[in-house]
């Protein structure tokens, strides 16, 4: 009786199955720092573009990104989809914003521009947040956002 069973000697700690441990600890075991550094670069590209062209272009970042990435780094592909899919989601409210100003003879604004500090903050606040996560390696969803990419 040399070999002692791991889970019946009290002085060695148990370990967990890896489906019972947290989603993060999982996640970040599986990724290395290149992906999770191109994973947070798909979401704050987003951010760069909303900066560059004005909020219509914010998608162009996360796009170049998954593009080039994809195919290489699993992560990245899925990182890079959601920021696609949330950069679209916020380019098409800002563009009904818009429409709806410029069609109510720009009596709509009064509304529109409120609504539109709203969603710049929402996906300020919410963007920078997924680029966290991502660098963590937690695999992040946006809560809200269209899954135009599949």
């Amino acid at each position: 009786m040399s070999e002692t069973d791991p889970l019946s000697d009290p002085a060695s700690p148990a370990q967990p199955p890896a489906s019972t441990m947290p989603v993060a600890v999982v996640a970040s075991a599986t990724t290395n720092i290149d992906e999770r550094q191109w994973g947070m670069l798909a979401h704050l590209s987003a951010l760069l573009g909303y900066l560059l062209t004005g909020g219509a272009g914010g998608f162009l970042g996360p796009l170049m990104v998954w593009v080039i990435k994809k195919d290489t780094m699993p992560f990245v592909d899925s990182q890079g989809k959601e920021a696609l899919n949330f950069s679209i989601s916020i380019c098409i409210a800002f563009a009904l914003l818009w429409t709806f100003g410029f069609m109510t003879f720009g009596i709509g604004f009064l509304i529109a521009w409120p609504l539109m500090v709203i969603v710049g903050l929402y996906a300020l606040v919410f963007t920078i947040i997924a680029s966290i996560k991502a660098y963590e390696g937690v695999a992040y969803r946006y809560p809200i956002a269209l899954r135009l990419i599949k």
